[in-house]
């Protein structure tokens, strides 16, 4: 399995980048994998971030359109805040999985 540091970190990530073991994540690891992919993460970025920790946590990882209607942001704003593939890119962030039927 690919390894990857974060933060001083060493992670577990799969072939795409994407952390393998939510457990591994803390907020500075986001920091720089949001720095990786241009993002500096605001306020309004962690309440998505933390929304999609708490659903994962939970075992449901949110579609991007359930994400919209979460009441935590519309889609219009989260295409602003995670820029050409938002719920990859946040997913990404929080150290999930890549959502399934995302490309």
């Amino acid at each position: 399995m690919p390894k990857k540091v974060y933060a001083g970190v060493e992670v577990d990530v799969d072939e795409e980048g994407y952390m393998t073991n939510m457990e591994q994540w803390t907020p500075d690891i986001a920091k720089e994998i949001a720095r990786e992919l241009g993002i500096e993460l605001t306020d309004a970025h962690w309440k998505v971030i933390n929304y999609l920790r708490e659903k994962a946590k939970e075992g449901k990882l949110p579609t991007l359109r359930k994400l919209g209607k979460s009441g935590v942001v519309n889609i219009k704003e989260l295409y602003q805040l995670f820029p050409n593939g938002p719920l990859k890119k946040a997913a990404k962030i929080a150290g999930l999985p890549k959502p399934k039927g995302c490309v």
